[in-house]
């Protein structure tokens, strides 16, 4: 057994680099909609400097000759789309720290629970190719294929720190009292997470749609009336939306369960109340990306509702396997006897 301080130092670090992923996919979310990719041409430098300009007037006087002939032809420097790529670098940077500190943190596991530790290196493994998958989406001219990596990238490297949280967390988790759950709920719960991923994934196909029309529109200020694009659409449109309203119920028949059979205080009942919010907020973000003519404003948020659900789902699924293992090895232990 690991002793409890130490236990309680990786949880606080590895939750912080949780936050700050989440935060690479909010920011990421923003730079893809306001079309600010290219706000930096160069990487990792921004217009070949640490700390980019704030004018044009502190560039070379030939600066787009010189983008032009590495390839970056129409280089135009925007103070906003340029630190709006830049802050997203920075917190980009500051995650491979958390992420290292997690690694560090992780080491005392190697004895006790190996699959910690070498979960914290694959995910320290996997920044680094996140960073790598970044410098490729400036090379590729924002290519949608390579974004789309990029985003799923950092879905999985989400995906994994939640399993070495939780994995390392799991002697105070299979404390938690969740013999008032229906046997069912576990299947349902298995069930709601997979709809998640599906409609991920649809998201992603639309995403890839709509990239064309933003291009147009953000650069070449041509792409129309933004509450026409949807007729431009694929069908898989209306099959995400429509996916939605099954994803509220099952969702919210496993929040009701929750709250009728968890206590208050417990840590499964917060996460359910906060099932709740959070679908309901990417409903209604969606539907304002549908009604409100797809504006940019949202479509960040409704990108990190969908990846903060199937977070919350993953995490509770986690709390509910480790409470059920806690409760089925006395009756093993008696039918051996």
């Amino acid at each position: 057994m690991i002793d409890p301080s130490l236990a309680a130092r990786f949880r606080r670090i590895s939750v912080i680099t949780l936050i700050a992923v989440y935060l690479v996919i909010l920011a990421g979310g923003i730079v893809r909609a306001s079309g600010s990719g290219m706000g930096c041409p160069d990487w990792p430098k921004c217009f070949g400097q640490l700390i980019p300009p704030t004018e044009e007037s502190q560039l070379p006087a030939n600066y787009h000759e010189i983008y032009a002939e590495r390839g970056y032809a129409d280089t135009r420097f925007n103070p906003v789309k340029t630190w709006t790529e830049y802050v997203n670098r920075l917190v980009g940077a500051s995650t491979g720290i958390l992420v290292f500190l997690t690694l560090l943190a992780s080491r005392h596991y190697r004895q006790s629970d190996p699959v910690v530790f070498y979960n914290s290196l694959a995910v320290f493994l996997l920044i680094g190719f996140q960073a790598w998958l970044g410098a490729r989406v400036v090379a590729n001219h924002l290519n949608p294929w390579v974004i789309t990596a990029h985003m799923l990238m950092a879905f999985g490297i989400v995906i994994l720190l939640i399993f070495t949280i939780a994995r390392s967390q799991k002697a105070s988790l299979s404390t938690l009292d969740a013999s008032g759950l229906p046997m069912r709920f576990g299947l349902v719960l298995k069930v709601a997470i997979g709809m998640s991923l599906l409609q991920i994934a649809m998201g992603t196909q639309i995403r890839q749609a709509m990239d064309p029309l933003i291009f147009q529109h953000l650069v070449h200020g041509d792409g129309g009336d933004r509450s026409l694009w949807r007729e431009s659409f694929p069908i898989i449109f209306y099959i995400h939306r429509s996916f939605s309203s099954i994803i509220l119920f099952t969702n919210l028949w496993l929040v009701w369960k929750i709250y009728q059979s968890i206590r208050s205080d417990s840590l499964m009942y917060r996460f359910g109340l906060g099932l709740s919010a959070l679908v309901v907020t990417a409903i209604i973000s969606g539907i304002s990306l549908d009604r409100l003519g797809f504006p940019a404003i949202v479509q960040p948020v409704h990108l990190l509702m969908a990846n903060l659900i199937f977070g919350t789902q993953l995490f509770l699924f986690l709390c509910f396997h480790y409470a059920s293992n806690h409760l089925i090895a006395p009756t093993d232990v008696r039918v051996r006897s």
